[in-house]
């Protein structure tokens, strides 16, 4: 599968990406800013499509209470596991596809993700499902996501430019620098994400564009 062979970078990284970790650099100054006050009450998380798990020792390390990762890919699970077991962080990986989380109803304070997560969904409306379905009440779900407008571009250092291939409404592309021949992503607006959050019955409490 081409996301188990992408995986394996978290394998042959292994020791850089532990350095990582216990340094919590993983988080951005932006979001340490925004989720101060949650994580100051020592919330239990959910972090849906974890990957390598950086993200999740950085919020321990922060004040989480606890971190529960979701992914589908056995080898990006085994390999967090093994950094958050190195460093005694209070992290648990389980292999499972989003929508469909393996957890109990309400047993998150806050749902984390991003950073390259919502590109894999093929439904916003299950995803948010699944969101609402974990959060306990006044719990908190935080997107910190790459813009839906940097996929269009070409990014060349010469000549950056929009391609002719893609556009901002459209379905979904083909991102041919993945490994194993590439891979299917799937395309939202900021638009629709908003939409279907709050049609989830959620509240947007904060929305910013960096």
């Amino acid at each position: 599968m081409a996301w188990e062979a992408a995986s394996q970078k978290h394998v042959r990284e292994y020791d850089d990406l532990l350095a990582q970790a216990a340094a919590g650099s993983s988080l951005t100054g932006t979001e340490r800013d925004l989720l101060r006050a949650i994580l100051h009450c020592s919330p239990e998380v959910v972090h849906l499509q974890s990957g390598h798990g950086l993200d999740d020792i950085a919020l321990v390390q922060a004040g989480a209470k606890s971190v529960v990762g979701i992914d589908y890919s056995q080898t990006a699970v085994r390999a967090a596991q093994r950094r958050a077991d190195d460093l005694g962080a209070a992290c648990r990986y389980v292999v499972a596809t989003v929508p469909g989380a393996p957890l109990a109803s309400a047993s998150a304070d806050l749902v984390y993700t991003g950073k390259g997560a919502l590109i894999w969904m093929p439904s916003l409306t299950g995803w948010a499902r699944d969101v609402t379905r974990l959060l306990r009440p006044a719990g908190h779900l935080f997107v910190f996501e790459a813009h839906p407008a940097s996929a269009l571009w070409t990014w060349d250092e010469d000549l950056p430019r929009i391609r002719e291939d893609r556009s901002y409404f459209g379905r979904s592309f083909v991102n041919d620098t993945f490994p194993a021949g590439g891979a299917v992503e799937w395309q939202w607006t900021l638009g629709q994400l908003v939409t279907t959050i709050v049609a989830a019955g959620l509240e947007i409490l904060h929305l910013s564009e960096y």
